[in-house]
C-alpha cells in the first residue's frame, strides 16, 4: 500500500480521482455486450443457449434449467457444519429482511379524507449469483431471502457453472427457477424473456464487467437494482488494531484486483504499522496483493476532521470506524462496521445486513440491496361529500391557475365549488 500525506503535492488529485469513480462499464466491452443482450432479444432459447456453451462452458446437451433433483444432491453432499452456516446465515438475513419491510397504514388528516400507503411486491425478480473465481453461496442467499420477505411469487435465480455449495443454498430456501447461465446473456434473458426463462420485473445482484453493462443497457427496459463494481473498504481509524485493519483491508482486496482499499487515519505510527502488517498478509494471497499494489493507499491526515470529510467524499461500499459515536459523522456509505471486533466478513456471511453494497460513491444516493428493493408503496386515497366540500375549493383553484380546466370541471361535477 502506498502511504499519501493529505495536503502534500497529488493527494487532492488522487482524491478526486478516487471520488469521480463509477461502476460504468467499460466502453471495450459495450459492442460485446451490445451484440449479445440483441441476440438474446430476438433469437430467445436459442441464442441464450448458443452463448452460454460458448461463454459459461456448458455441453451443448446441458439443460440450461437447474432441477430441483440437482439442487438436492448438492444439499445432500454438503457436509453439516456447512448446512448449519448456511442455517444460521439464512435466520439472520431473514430476521433482518423483516424488520425492514415497510408497513402498511392510513390516517386522516381532515374528518372526510383517509390517506394511506398499501405495500405490494414485484410479481418476479431475477437474482444474479456470480460464480467466477469464488463460489458465492452467501450471494444467493441475500438476494433471494429479501424477495422471499418480500413476498415476490416468481423468483428466478442464475448463475453460472454453479458451484455444489450454491446448490445446497438454492435447496435449502426451495428455489424453484434456477438456471445455470451468467454473463451478458444471463441478464438479457431475465429482461426480455425467453421461450423458456419468462422475463421478470427486477434484477438484482452483483457481477462481472459484462454483467454490469448489460443490466445497464436493459435499465429502461427492466429495473434493477444498481451498478455494482469492484468491492471497496475504507477503515477511518484513530486507535484500530493494526492486525484488525490490516486483516479487513486484505479480505475485501482478495475479492477483485480491482478492489479499493483504503486507511484514513491521523496516527503517523499506525500507518506505518497497517502497512508493515498488510505486507506480511499479501505474500500468500496473491489476488490481495495484486489488488493492494494496484488500489490499495494509507491516507495521513492533518486532522481528524479532514479523515473524517476525506471518508465521506469517498462514500465507501464498506466502512469501519472506531465507536458508535462516529456515526454522527458518517454521511455516505453502503454499511458500516463499528469497533475492532466487528470484522467485515461477518456482514458478508452472518450478520443480517446485505452484502449487495453500492459502489462508485452511489452511497452517496442509495444504500444496500433490502426487502425495499422487491416492493412498491402504493398511495391510496379515500373522500367522502364532507371531505370533497372541504378541500375542492383549494383544488379547483390550482387547477385553474394552471389552465387546467377539465381537472377543475372533475371536482365540480361532484358537488364542490370554487
Amino acid at each position: 500500500m502506498k502511504l499519501v500525506r493529505v495536503g502534500s503535492r497529488g493527494a487532492e488529485r488522487l482524491l478526486e480521482e478516487l471520488e469521480g469513480r463509477r461502476a460504468a462499464a467499460s466502453e471495450s466491452v459495450l459492442p460485446t455486450v451490445r451484440r449479445i443482450v440483441r441476440g438474446v432479444r430476438r433469437g430467445g432459447d436459442a441464442a441464450l443457449k448458443r452463448y452460454a456453451v460458448k461463454f459459461d462452458g456448458i455441453s451443448p446437451q446441458s439443460q440450461l434449467r437447474i432441477s430441483r433433483d440437482e439442487m438436492r444432491e448438492g444439499w445432500e453432499e454438503a457436509s453439516s457444519s456447512f448446512k448449519q452456516a448456511l442455517r444460521v446465515a439464512a435466520t439472520n438475513i431473514r430476521a433482518f429482511a423483516e424488520r425492514q419491510m415497510p408497513t402498511e397504514w392510513n390516517f386522516s388528516p381532515l374528518c372526510g379524507l383517509t390517506t394511506g400507503q398499501a405495500i405490494r411486491a414485484v410479481e418476479a425478480a431475477g437474482c444474479y449469483v456470480p460464480s467466477g473465481r469464488y463460489p458465492l453461496p452467501s450471494t444467493l442467499l441475500m438476494t433471494v431471502i429479501p424477495a422471499q420477505v418480500a413476498g415476490v411469487s416468481r423468483i428466478v435465480v442464475v448463475s453460472p457453472r454453479p458451484a455444489p455449495e450454491t446448490l445446497a443454498a438454492a435447496w435449502m430456501l426451495g428455489v424453484e427457477h434456477f438456471y445455470r447461465i451468467g454473463g451478458a446473456q444471463a441478464i438479457a434473458a431475465m429482461a426480455y424473456g425467453t421461450e423458456s426463462l419468462p422475463r421478470v420485473d427486477k434484477i438484482v445482484g452483483p457481477g462481472n464487467l459484462y454483467v454490469t453493462a448489460a443490466k445497464k443497457m436493459v435499465a429502461f427496459d427492466c429495473s434493477i437494482d444498481m451498478l455494482a463494481g469492484p468491492t471497496e473498504i475504507v477503515v477511518t481509524s484513530e486507535k484500530g488494531n493494526a492486525v484488525a485493519i490490516a486483516s479487513d483491508l486484505v479480505a475485501q482486496a482478495e475479492h477483485d484486483p480491482q478492489a479499493l482499499a483504503i486507511f484514513v487515519t491521523t496516527m503517523d505510527t499506525l500507518a506505518r504499522d497497517v502497512i508493515k502488517e498488510v505486507s506480511e498478509r499479501v505474500k500468500t494471497n496473491a489476488i490481495a496483493r495484486e489488488s493492494l499494489l494496484r488500489n490499495g493507499v494509507v491516507m495521513l491526515a492533518p486532522t481528524v476532521e479532514v479523515a473524517r470529510e476525506i471518508t465521506n467524499r469517498l462514500a465507501p461500499e464498506h466502512l469501519t470506524v472506531d465507536s458508535v459515536a462516529d456515526l454522527k459523522w458518517v454521511r455516505n456509505a453502503g454499511s458500516v462496521f463499528i469497533g475492532r471486533h466487528s470484522a467485515q466478513p461477518m456482514g458478508d456471511y452472518v450478520s443480517g445486513p446485505n452484502h449487495t453494497l453500492p459502489t462508485g460513491t452511489m452511497a452517496r444516493v442509495r444504500g444496500g440491496l433490502s426487502v425495499l428493493d422487491f416492493v412498491r408503496i402504493m398511495t391510496v386515497q379515500k373522500y367522502t361529500r364532507q371531505g370533497l366540500l372541504k378541500l375542492g375549493p383549494a383544488a379547483i383553484t390550482l387547477a385553474e391557475a394552471e389552465g387546467l380546466k377539465g381537472h377543475a370541471e372533475a371536482i365540480r361535477a361532484r358537488g364542490a365549488r370554487g
